[in-house]
């Protein structure tokens, strides 16, 4: 078991972790703030769903949720549809024009963390993000894994832990992470 200054020192160094926040919000496009992107990537990486479910995996209010929402489809990134299995219900997807979107956003992010992480080997890189994933999994983030096995359940189960964060407060996409802003957050 690590020594408590160890824990003391983690909690330091996660504290400090809204530099790295920071940076990508940087190079989010004007008209897509951190909680649109996250939005995006989470419809990617979990596939459509309904609004209460997002708004779970964000870990933010239902208003809250309802404008990032609101945002992304205006701008077309994100489509409501009618949910055959209850007609109170919308279900929200991914257009191709919010496809495009996560394409350029995991472009951005990933210039950014191949800048500032150039002196780091791809070793190093890959052990950070299996242990932050890790980390995410012992704190029981909701993101990965399975939340729905119900009849007409319209959420995908998602990959192991390691393929998500988005943490629900990242705003741009980590570049390993294909459905999330490291990407991902609000």
């Amino acid at each position: 078991m690590a020594a408590r200054s160890q824990y003391a020192e983690l909690a330091r160094q996660l504290s400090a972790i809204g530099a790295v926040k920071r940076a990508l919000t940087r190079v989010l496009p004007a008209d897509c703030p951190g909680g649109s992107a996250a939005v995006l990537a989470l419809l990617e990486q979990h596939g459509e769903m309904r609004m209460s479910r997002l708004a779970e995996l964000l870990a933010v209010d239902m208003s809250v949720t309802s404008r990032h929402v609101a945002h992304a489809v205006e701008r077309g990134w994100i489509e409501r549809a009618p949910d055959l299995a209850d007609r109170r219900s919308r279900i929200l997807r991914l257009t191709p024009a919010g496809r495009d979107l996560l394409d350029e956003l995991v472009r951005r992010s990933t210039e950014v963390f191949a800048r500032a992480l150039s002196d780091w080997s791809d070793d190093e890189v890959g052990r950070l993000s299996t242990m932050l994933a890790r980390l995410r999994e012992n704190f029981g983030d909701c993101r990965p894994g399975r939340y729905d096995e119900s009849p007409g359940s319209y959420a995908r189960t998602a990959g192991p832990a390691a393929s998500g964060p988005a943490t629900a407060t990242a705003p741009a996409p980590a570049p390993a992470e294909r459905g999330t802003p490291a990407r991902q957050q609000t």
